[in-house]
């Protein structure tokens, strides 16, 4: 057998038991349940947050929204080690998903997506660190999407990891600080959710304005 063709059964094989065992065991209804994951924090201390986080990358990995994440952590661990440990969460899963694109899906996508695809390279194969951090700050289309295709592309990972990571941050703060209001019903965690949310959007106001924010959002159509 092919050991290319091999190594993708492997791979889709691998996320189809994961994802599996994922759904029968209720993970993602459970992520998604702030007071679950903050009592659940609550009785395991430090060996719940690792095992959310990883939970949680892989939630986003397969397309969960990080924004969902964001608010549970902040619900559970407060704005600032919300914020985080969910952009941790959230990058682990871009990194995954980034990875199997590029070794498993590869030949698969660029058949699927070429025209965008060679958009996308052409516009962020230069600075890519910043390309993605404007990316994510805008934000533009799917999240999992740009990570499926940038997989696929000559683009340098750790710039594009770096790009995203800090991208992600803002939205994830916004969040997180919205959920450790909501969980100690204080007016103050929502004061500074509602600050960052208008500095965020001041900010994608701005970049979308430029040039280079022009230049993106005609990619991502």
């Amino acid at each position: 057998m092919n050991i290319k063709l091999f190594v993708r059964l492997v791979g889709l094989l691998f996320i189809a038991v994961l994802v599996a065992v994922a759904v029968q065991q209720g993970f993602f209804q459970r992520l998604s349940d702030s007071q679950w994951v903050a009592d659940y924090v609550a009785q395991n201390g430090s060996r719940a947050v690792a095992e959310l986080v990883l939970m949680g990358a892989f939630f986003s990995c397969i397309g969960g929204p990080r924004q969902v994440l964001a608010f549970v952590f902040g619900y559970a661990l407060g704005g600032v080690q919300g914020a985080i440990f969910a952009t941790v969460a959230a990058l682990l899963g871009c990194i995954i998903l980034f990875y199997f694109s590029r070794f498993v899906f590869r030949e698969q996508i660029k058949r699927r997506f070429a025209q965008k695809l060679a958009r996308l390279e052409a516009l962020i194969i230069h600075k890519t660190w910043l390309k993605a951090l404007m990316i994510r700050l805008l934000p533009l289309g799917s999240n999992y999407i740009t990570n499926l295709l940038a997989g696929t592309t000559c683009v340098s990972p750790w710039q594009f990891f770096v790009g995203s990571g800090v991208g992600f941050l803002p939205q994830m703060f916004i969040f997180s600080f919205a959920g450790a209001g909501v969980s100690l019903s204080d007016e103050h965690h929502l004061q500074v959710s509602v600050v960052l949310f208008v500095i965020a959007l001041a900010i994608g106001i701005y970049l979308y304005r430029t040039r280079l924010g022009k230049q993106l959002t005609k990619t991502d159509d």
